[in-house]
């Protein structure tokens, strides 16, 4: 008896090796290196502190700029539903520290001024002259028209535009998303709010060169508020920007494709004054706040 007990282990083995070195049993199939296709570059790795550091590379050495660009919008639903596509107009941007943006849009044929909006703090102010309408309020009242164009606010702009690093406090959490698709660093921006932990934001990385290519911001809920896109960084005033910026606004309904044709950083000329705009004379008011939707106060 004592001799079969024994026997066991040795028949298992005996009988597991002949299956495993059956040829017709086994196959070999080759693993996609990690990244993307055809991609011959070295992947390079970092820390989350270096990561951060580049974040702030982006950001401090900037305290204003001015930029000439081509801006192409898209309405509709961005996310499995039908978009609408609308002509490219001609855009001027001017920001100054920490946080005043002026946007002007531009017939690119005639020259006329399609709108003129700026934020200063949490406000803003936008001229429509085509509407014959001067809207201003708050950077957190909803957008609530069914136009989504006219919920177009400086404020998204800006947003996306300077890529901010956290702030202190926050927390930070490193996550490497590759496979043999892609190869990103993910850096999450996470906020404390009592006993709740906030989502605010994703900075991705591209792991070939350790650029920032993606911006995704997000409302208390965890849904998205904007995911923007950035390509073809170039060297300005010594300074790296990028030059294709895609923004899209889910929530909002609105896509917007900025692409820089001129910009000049820490330009001595964009003064507080550049960021002033009057209501014109004839313009009709209309006021927004940070009231709940479907309320009267935004008519």
């Amino acid at each position: 008896m004592q001799g079969l007990r024994s026997g066991i282990p040795l028949t298992l083995a005996l009988c597991l090796s002949t299956v495993l070195s059956s040829s017709c049993l086994v196959r070999h199939r080759v693993v996609a290196k990690p990244g993307k296709p055809n991609e011959n570059r070295p992947l390079l790795t970092a820390t989350s502190e270096e990561l951060l550091a580049r974040i702030r590379q982006a950001s401090d050495p900037i305290q204003a700029f001015t930029i000439k660009a081509e801006l192409s919008p898209s309405v509709g639903q961005l996310y499995g539903g039908q978009v609408t596509d609308y002509a490219t107009i001609t855009g001027f941007l001017l920001f100054r520290r920490p946080d005043d943006i002026r946007v002007i849009g531009q017939d690119p044929v005639i020259h006329s001024t399609l709108f003129d909006m700026v934020s200063t703090g949490n406000s803003f102010r936008v001229s429509l002259p085509t509407k014959n309408q001067f809207v201003v309020g708050s950077n957190d009242a909803p957008a609530t028209s069914k136009n989504k164009l006219e919920n177009l606010r400086p404020a998204a702009f800006l947003n996306s535009l300077m890529i901010l690093p956290p702030s202190s406090g926050d927390l930070t959490l490193m996550e490497d998303d590759t496979n043999e698709t892609k190869a990103v660093y993910i850096l999450q921006v996470i906020r404390r709010d009592g006993d709740r932990l906030q989502l605010l934001r994703n900075f991705y990385f591209d792991r070939y060169t350790l650029s920032i290519n993606r911006q995704k911001t997000f409302d208390p809920n965890g849904n998205i508020k904007s995911d923007t896109h950035y390509s073809e960084w170039r060297t300005f005033n010594g300074i790296q920007f990028p030059t294709v910026i895609d923004i899209q606004r889910p929530e909002d309904g609105y896509e917007l494709v900025l692409t820089v044709l001129e910009m000049k950083i820490n330009a001595p000329d964009v003064t507080p004054e550049k960021f002033i705009l009057n209501q014109p004379p004839g313009a009709v008011l209309k006021s927004l706040s940070p009231c709940c939707a479907g309320c009267t106060c935004n008519q």
